[in-house]
């Protein structure tokens, strides 16, 4: 075809077809492995199909080549070797429907399609589609594949294996701008750098683009989306430990950030944890098309030198002194994919860990590894097997370290890996996963999948306390700003009578174990029980001795150390807890439909015994703010007991099921999190 055309891309029609209609409908976006149709409209002459010859050429990536498969040549009505296709649906005449159908393996990106020799020429986007059957991304089932590529908000969970938090988070993959900072961060990232063709060809591999992810959200090695701190609370000056950025706190979604880091030339935004890094990769990988959710996996082992084993001391007093850790609960996501690298078993959600924590391959990067061979005990599967295993499975040897520096090893039952929790697809509940990645403690699966996985030193059997127990209870509603008990309770199961001293202690901690100020101290020197006896020992937790110990995650740690005088004997047990923060109540007035302005009433009373200053509320929602967050600050402090309330107006722009996030925060109450779904209506 040589005469000259005009192409009207219907966007709107190709766009609601492919599922990318969220993103507008200015451009082309669609998936691969599914065909678009595009209007052809001929200056001059008519098409006849069988005389009339028509050749496209796809292209992506900056040197375009066969040699790498960025570069696809395909004449209509034949099946060209690079899997694409292109066919005429309309009768001959000077107005052509040109079907075009991408191949279900080609690189992901930005392309330019050209129709005969120059005739015409536009551009698109192809993402992965886990809606074709040929695309290494395929789900079979709509409903996980409209949660886990469509959804564009969900619930994060964090808190302690005793007292699980959920907290709505807003992807916002489909927000304006967000596909094109997803696109650039694979422009950015180092292998792209040193060789643009050979990394745009990878990105017909799932498994290559959600590594690079995985190495590109945190900035350790590169310019990456998030920088990570963790302070040291330790001797914690009051400066504000997160001075030139932002407490991963104060986040609600993963808009600000991503857009953050491209109006900032490509500067990691400051600052991030895990639930932040997982949270973005979450977007990222959604905004591409590969389906994704966030996880949380509950006393997660960080294994630093790779044995399976994490080495746990402490002081008497409860405080950390080695390099091992047992975080509180630890957040990484699922990517959904095929394994033609691997066995065919390992299909289907991988591990892939954004959090940098340790190198793979010399970089900060983890996963993807299969979720199945996890389970199975097979760590030499790639990516970072060892790693992941030991988060959810690593045996742990608690030791005491005395005053003069001696070494003591204790009797402590810890199990890591617990209560690993997603959102459900299609509602708001947790969805319990564990079984997914372990066999149940103790069973006969569980032992042959540590054979497996070479664990030589796993202790098959716990050793005995002589009958000499520690165990630590708490009351089911413990509020910040409240004065409360919490016990040691301390058993005696052997027949003859105990002489024992008890040191019961609490400190103020982060998520990851790093401890800050003392909270209370007990210190019994003679703890007398007869055969069969229990004692209950109560230690007061005050809100004026807590207050300015708690870090942003409101955990205390509590330890109990019992020492057998006639054994010597050190029994020794940890229990976290999480303080509650009030509930935070939202209406929203008006009539709910589509670019119709409403109204959030949000209410919040203040528990604390003292004044709060500097009130503001924050408000987001995916479709429901502009991609913004919308604030409110109170001019009058907020007296005890008594209620902040603010009204923020918000213009939803799209029809359906969404999230309204929403956050306050003040001089002594900070980050009290709430969300409401609301029902858009057209």
């Amino acid at each position: 075809m040589a005469q000259e055309l005009d192409v009207d891309l219907e966007c709107e029609f190709n766009n609601t077809d492919h599922r990318t209609e969220l993103n507008g409908v200015d451009r082309l976006i669609v998936r691969r492995g599914q065909p678009f149709t595009i209007k052809l409209t001929l200056r001059s002459g008519q098409y006849q199909a069988g005389l009339s010859g028509l050749t496209c050429t796809a292209e992506t990536g900056p040197t375009p080549s066969d040699q790498y498969g960025t570069r696809a040549v395909f004449a209509v009505g034949s099946n060209a070797a690079s899997g694409w296709s292109a066919a005429v649906n309309s009768p001959p005449g000077n107005i052509v429907a040109l079907s075009i159908c991408p191949a279900a393996d080609a690189p992901i990106g930005r392309y330019t399609l050209t129709l005969g020799g120059g005739a015409g020429r536009f551009e698109f986007i192809l993402l992965f589609n886990p809606w074709c059957p040929g695309d290494a991304v395929y789900m079979d089932d709509e409903e996980h594949a409209k949660e886990y590529v469509l959804a564009q908000d969900g619930i994060i969970y964090r808190g302690t294996v005793d007292h699980i938090l959920p907290g709505a988070w807003n992807f916002g993959q489909f927000e304006y701008g967000i596909l094109d900072v997803c696109l650039k961060i694979l422009d950015t990232n180092p292998k792209y750098l040193r060789n643009p063709g050979k990394d745009c060809s990878g990105r017909r591999n799932a498994v290559y683009v959600s590594r690079v992810l995985s190495a590109m959200v945190d900035c350790n090695d590169d310019a990456g989306v998030i920088r990570g701190l963790w302070p040291k609370l330790d001797n914690a000056s009051s400066a504000d430990p997160y001075e030139g950025g932002r407490s991963p706190m104060s986040w609600r979604g993963s808009v600000d950030i991503l857009l953050g880091w491209d109006s900032g030339a490509c500067r990691p935004v400051c600052f991030g944890q895990c639930w932040v890094f997982a949270a973005v990769a979450c977007s990222v990988s959604r905004a591409l098309g590969i389906p994704c959710r966030v996880v949380t996996n509950y006393v997660s082992a960080h294994d630093t030198n790779s044995n399976l084993v994490i080495d746990r001391y402490f002081d008497q007093n409860g405080r950390s002194l080695g390099r091992d850790m047992i975080w509180n609960y630890h957040c990484w996501v699922e990517c959904w994919m095929t394994r033609p690298d691997l066995k065919p078993d390992f299909n289907g959600w991988q591990v892939m860990d954004p959090t940098p924590q340790e190198k793979s391959e010399g970089v900060f990067c983890c996963g993807p590894v299969p979720v199945k061979a996890i389970k199975e005990g097979e760590i030499t599967s790639k990516y970072d097997a060892p790693f992941v295993f030991a988060e959810v499975n690593a045996d742990v040897v608690t030791y005491t370290v005395q005053d003069d520096g001696s070494k003591k090893k204790t009797i402590s039952v810890t199990y890591v890996g617990k209560y690993i929790s997603t959102k459900k697809a299609g509602s708001d509940d947790r969805e319990d996963i564990t079984h997914q990645y372990k066999y149940p403690e103790g069973s006969d699966e569980e032992r042959e999948a540590f054979r497996k996985a070479d664990h030589l030193n796993k202790l098959l059997n716990r050793p005995d306390d002589g009958g000499l127990r520690v165990a630590i209870k708490v009351a089911a509603d413990m509020r910040k700003g409240c004065d409360f008990d919490v016990f040691a309770v301390v058993s005696n199961g052997t027949a003859g009578e105990k002489k024992c001293r008890l040191l019961f202690s609490s400190l103020a901690v982060s998520y990851t174990g790093a401890l800050k100020e003392n909270c209370g101290f007990k210190d019994l020197l003679n703890v007398v029980l007869a055969p069969g006896a229990e004692r209950r020992v109560p230690l007061r937790l005050n809100y004026s001795k807590y207050c300015d110990a708690l870090t942003e995650d409101n955990l205390i740690r509590l330890a109990a150390l019992l020492i057998d005088y006639s054994t010597q004997d050190r029994i020794f047990t940890l229990r976290d807890i999480v303080l509650d923060n009030p509930d935070i109540q939202v209406r929203i007035l008006g009539e709910p439909k589509e670019n119709r302005k409403l109204t959030a009433e949000i209410t919040v009373q203040n528990p604390l015994p003292e004044p709060l200053s500097n009130c503001c509320f924050s408000i987001e929602g995916a479709n429901l703010t502009g991609g913004q967050t919308l604030t409110a600050r109170l001019e009058s402090p907020v007296e005890p007991n008594m209620e902040a309330k603010v009204k923020i107006p918000f213009k939803p722009n799209h029809s359906g099921l969404r999230k309204l996030v929403v956050d306050f925060n003040s001089s002594k109450l900070c980050h009290v999190r709430g969300y409401k779904n609301v029902i858009i209506g057209k």
